[in-house]
């Protein structure tokens, strides 16, 4: 009789209550291949492809609300008008409904660091401390060790949902999820041959994945979009977009509903709250990266809406400015439990701040030299890292069938790259084994999952209609 696929399902609010660690690999590449092959037996490869919501599966408008606990309140119609504009919008703004339908499926129970919620646009170009640019995971709110079966089927779900907003139809679409899971299953097998140095020091660089556009105008208007980056997404690039000088002290210009300061405070004043958040921050740095930020006085702090996910969430901008007049700005980032969390343990750090910055440090080649954390007086947490700095964010609205498909190539050589960091890329690669089995399944189930994404944004466009959620519409510019 065949053995039933293992699931890490909890119901929502149960936890393992206490950190659960990633094992670390010491036996030999050909053992853990030999392994990861013998999975297949309590996890068949095509048990991947199953999705069927069960009966007792939550109210997914109720998971957005449980989302909402802990937000702004004033912010809260915003963040609901952004996820009800397309099925894709709905999609990034639900990473807890998806955590919640994920821990039910079946999975192999190799862990690995998770993103938690790798949709597609939260791949993109980094630049490094030696200031190259890379091409990797980067929004990592929810990251948190887990199974790394997760990451993969929210990564492709996303290519099918994004497909279908742009309409390119489905069989790009699966397509595309093929495209996905093919790289991360040939480059999982290629990092698991890599000596642990080398695989630490590597990176995907952008130039290397440009030149390998076969289109020579896509080429072309790719690394035109790649050199405007580097000369704007930078603090000092955004600096005359930001602020106000207006005054002759340099201060963050208001620019509802997305940047403001705090009500009761006018620009340039900066909250006791805000200087002592800043200071525990420095604390989290290296003595030389600290040594470098004394270098900087804090001159104003606004709020800053971001994204769809983050909507409601005191994230803030700080502006900072050396004696030379130069300006580094900085994000603060809310930090709050992992959507994962309840489904995979709790985290082994007291900051969530920290968990996020640890998850930076294990996924990505290279991080933000500004990368730390800190707890404001209200118990709130946070990291925090620079504004931008060349963070070139894919235009996804805009890609056509030649752009969604070496985007999927791109994502899942980095996701690969990502978990096999952090995780036992043998004992993964011998159970994806050199077929397509594994492939075809996720394509399957993210076509089904795509599905279920589309009627749960239905069931929240009528809870806005019936008046149960509350939305605020932007107005397109």
């Amino acid at each position: 009789m065949q053995e039933k696929s293992p699931k890490f399902g909890k119901k929502p609010g149960q936890a393992d209550g206490g950190p659960l660690s990633i094992p670390v690999p010491r036996s030999s590449r050909a053992e853990r291949l030999a392994m990861g092959k013998k999975l297949r037996e309590a996890c068949p490869r095509r048990s991947q492809a199953a999705w069927t919501a069960p009966s007792d599966r939550p109210d997914p408008v109720q998971l957005v609300l449980t989302a909402d606990e802990g937000r702004i309140p004033e912010l809260l119609p915003l963040r609901h008008g952004r996820m009800a504009q397309s099925p894709f919008t709905f999609y990034r703004g639900s990473a807890l409904a998806m955590a919640v339908d994920l821990a039910a499926t079946p999975a192999t129970g190799v862990r690995v660091q998770c993103g938690g919620d790798s949709h597609l646009v939260n791949f993109r170009g980094l630049a490094t401390p030696e200031r190259q640019v890379i091409f990797a995971i980067n929004d990592l709110d929810e990251t948190l060790p887990a199974p790394w079966e997760w990451d993969l089927k929210r990564l492709a779900t996303s290519f099918v949902i994004a497909c279908r907003d742009n309409g390119l139809g489905e069989s790009v679409a699966k397509d595309a999820v093929l495209t996905c899971v093919r790289s991360y299953r040939e480059h999982m097998a290629e990092y698991s041959d890599m000596k642990s140095l080398d695989l630490w020091y590597h990176a995907v660089e952008i130039e290397t994945l440009i030149a390998g556009i076969d289109d020579p105008g896509i080429r072309r208007r790719v690394i035109k979009r790649l050199a405007k980056a580097r000369g704007s997404s930078t603090s000092e690039g955004i600096f005359p977009k930001l602020t106000d000088v207006s005054g002759g002290s340099p201060v963050i210009k208001d620019n509802l509903p997305a940047i403001f300061h705090w009500q009761g405070h006018v620009a340039g004043e900066l909250h006791p709250d805000v200087k002592d958040g800043f200071a525990r921050y420095g604390e989290t740095l290296t003595s030389a990266h600290r040594t470098l930020l004394d270098r900087y006085e804090v001159k104003d702090a606004a709020i800053k809406v971001v994204g769809v996910g983050s909507v409601g969430t005191m994230c803030f901008m700080a502006l900072l400015m050396d004696g030379e007049g130069d300006a580094l700005i900085l994000q603060f980032k809310e930090a709050r439990a992992s959507v994962l969390e309840a489904y995979a343990g709790k985290s082994a750090f007291p900051n969530h701040g920290q968990r996020v910055v640890n998850g930076h440090r294990l996924m990505q080649p290279a991080s933000d030299i500004f990368l730390g954390w800190t707890e404001g007086k209200r118990g709130r947490h946070f990291y925090v890292r620079q504004l931008r700095d060349v963070k070139i964010k894919p235009a996804v609205e805009t890609f056509g069938v030649a752009e969604m498909t070496f985007f999927a190539d791109w994502c899942g050589n980095t996701l690969a790259l990502s978990h096999a960091r952090s995780g036992d890329a043998a004992l993964i690669s011998g159970y994806l084994g050199k077929s397509d089995a594994f492939d075809t399944a996720i394509a399957a189930f993210s076509a089904a999952y795509a599905d279920q994404n589309e009627k749960d944004h239905a069931s929240f466009k009528r809870a806005i209609r019936q008046g149960r959620v509350e939305a605020l519409i932007e107005k397109a510019e």
